[in-house]
């Protein structure tokens, strides 16, 4: 496994040692978990300015709302009448 040292503040360490000692995991596993939040986060920041994006170009909204019914139709397709 490749390492590196990432220095933090002494509060933040105070902080992460506690967090691993309540959740008894080790600090890299805090860390591992704390940045895959942070990119998720980030990830779903970037979906939503996207959909605000394209709300704005209202064309490609109206385009947008056709195609979800469309799918929302095919949600049926299996269901007995």
């Amino acid at each position: 496994m490749h390492r590196t040292t990432v220095r933090i503040g002494a509060s933040y360490q105070k902080t992460l040692r506690e967090l691993a000692l309540r959740d008894g995991k080790s600090m890299q596993v805090i860390v591992e978990q704390a940045i895959e939040s942070y990119r998720r986060q980030r990830f779903l920041e970037g979906l939503s300015q996207d959909f605000k994006t394209l709300q704005n170009d209202t064309m490609a909204w109206q385009a947008e709302l056709k195609e979800r019914k469309e799918w929302d139709i095919t949600m049926s397709d299996n269901e007995k009448t």
